[in-house]
């Protein structure tokens, strides 16, 4: 099948004839109607020339940038396109053995391997940003080497395409693959390929990886089962409240608060006194916030079956982090006894061993058990007994 140009004079140029339809229309002139027959006896080329017309594409210019093939220039521009590849490639390998192999876990400054862990951040953005920066001058580099240099005119048209501009569309995207020498460039095709799936692969596993870190690292010591208040080598874990200065340690005593108030804590051990770290864990930890409520001594109370001793005397201390999402349940309303998470708006009630009564939160907060030591100051007698925070599915493993 041969369509001439708009003129009436012919083929463009003489291999019109064998790629079908080159020309879109012009001057109010249509694209040629074709049958479903003709489109089924089309070759590759055909099909694709033919799309061109349907979409009223003109090519005004289309010059093939190689039209000797193998020539040295070519090739030499075949191993630019294929280095900048490689080095892509390559940068993505040192992006994963950084991520998966480089320290870091936080080492304090002055301490040994502190220099090497803050390197992690730098190594891991600088190799996965050289990565991503060598693919895409590959690409562009190819595109300006190896892409015929072609002026093409579309006619905008409204509405959505004919069945037979979406049947011979794949064949245009088939026949531009030819036309640029994409699928014969087996060097080129490769190294793209390798810069492709290791930078591919490395972003995976940058996006998998901290969803598989084992969180049972520890076993029963684990992470999610124990928090900042537990014991440690038998040292009392007094309660603290943060007074701006992490270097000031203002301990708690009973005479602190007024019935129907409630006070933010944190664990301090003597042994972190004057450690500016060890303070700040304290403080910032994402499980140790507690709230110390002292109750009306007009309320009654209901304790949890086996947690009747967590309290003493009106005080009781609840973990600040909501059991639905882990916001911190910061409001105290004192005439109703309910603790209110801001985030959802889930409720607990104080004098009900901090059970959910509203929202979405559907297991009450830990209770810390606590007392008053010979010297007048809380301490806390142990670590939460459930685990702090959102459910997860091991909980009933605890």
């Amino acid at each position: 099948m041969t369509t001439t140009r708009h003129d009436g004079t012919g083929p463009a140029n003489p291999g019109d004839a064998e790629h079908g339809p080159s020309l879109g229309a012009e001057g109010g002139a249509h694209a040629p109607e074709v049958s479903r027959d003709d489109v089924e006896g089309m070759s590759q080329a055909q099909l694709a020339r033919l799309a061109s017309a349907l979409d009223d594409v003109e090519v005004v210019h289309n010059q093939d940038p190689w039209p000797v093939r193998g020539t040295r220039a070519e090739k030499r521009a075949a191993r630019s396109v294929t280095m900048w590849f490689l080095i892509s490639a390559l940068s993505g390998l040192a992006f994963l053995a950084a991520f998966l192999f480089w320290p870091f876990e936080y080492v304090p400054p002055g301490d040994p391997g502190h220099s090497i862990m803050s390197l992690y951040t730098p190594i891991v953005g600088g190799t996965l940003g050289f990565s991503v920066l060598a693919l895409g001058i590959a690409v562009i580099a190819y595109v300006k080497k190896f892409f015929p240099d072609e002026v093409s005119v579309q006619q905008r048209h409204d509405g959505p395409s004919d069945e037979v501009s979406r049947r011979t569309v794949v064949a245009q995207v088939v026949q531009a693959g030819k036309d640029t020498g994409f699928g014969r460039r087996k060097v080129i095709v490769g190294s793209a390929g390798l810069a492709a799936g290791v930078l591919g692969l490395g972003l995976g596993i940058a996006a998998v990886a901290p969803l598989v870190r084992d969180p049972w690292k520890g076993r029963d010591k684990a992470a999610l089962w124990t928090s900042g208040w537990a014991p440690t080598n038998g040292e009392v874990v007094y309660l603290r409240y943060d007074t701006g200065d992490p270097e000031e340690v203002a301990l708690v005593r009973p005479e602190d608060q007024e019935p129907g108030s409630m006070m933010t804590v944190f664990p301090f051990r003597e042994s972190e006194r004057g450690d500016e770290e060890a303070l700040l864990k304290g403080l910032r930890g994402s499980d140790n916030p507690v709230m110390l409520i002292r109750l009306r001594t007009d309320t009654s109370r209901t304790w949890k079956a086996g947690q009747e001793d967590l309290h003493y005397g009106d005080y009781v201390a609840y973990s600040k982090i909501c059991t639905h999402l882990g916001c911190p349940t910061s409001l105290y309303e004192s005439q109703t006894n309910r603790i209110l998470c801001p985030c959802h708006q889930s409720q607990f009630l104080a004098i009900e061993y901090g059970k959910p009564v509203f929202g979405p939160a559907a297991r009450p907060l830990p209770q810390l058990p606590i007392t008053v030591n010979d010297e007048g100051y809380f301490v806390a007698t142990g670590d939460f007994p459930e685990p702090v925070g959102p459910s997860f599915w091991e909980m009933g493993k605890a």
